[in-house]
């Protein structure tokens, strides 16, 4: 989950560690390549450091629940084609902890941060 950088893994070979923090919720924590493709959905850079602002939850919400229904309905499609096809973890299931947040911080207007 979006957060704070613990390593850069294309210089150090270390994992990058994204620790979302607001004062209305506990933090969020993801491994790097998660919470830039989170980021990225929701129509922000991937950064060491960044904001999102309450005025931003309901698109960035929206985002996210657009690419978890176009999921789902690949998913659907895949299964019709192929049933023998191993279950994995869901965009739903990955980003929920994240929307919660967002949820939560956009009823008490606290922005989240990361990196910092």
């Amino acid at each position: 989950m979006g957060g704070q950088c613990k390593g850069d893994t294309t210089n150090s070979g270390a994992t990058v560690i994204y620790k979302f923090k607001s004062k209305a919720s506990g933090d969020v924590i993801m491994l790097g390549d998660l919470g830039d493709r989170l980021l990225t959905l929701m129509g922000k850079e991937p950064a060491a450091k960044g904001i999102i602002e309450p005025a931003a939850y309901p698109a960035a919400i929206a985002a996210l629940q657009s690419a978890i229904a176009e999921e789902e309905r690949e998913r659907a499609q895949a299964a019709e084609e192929d049933t023998d096809s191993a279950p994995s973890v869901s965009l739903r299931q990955r980003a929920w902890p994240l929307i919660d947040m967002m949820q939560r911080c956009q009823g008490a207007d606290e922005p989240i941060v990361w990196g910092v």
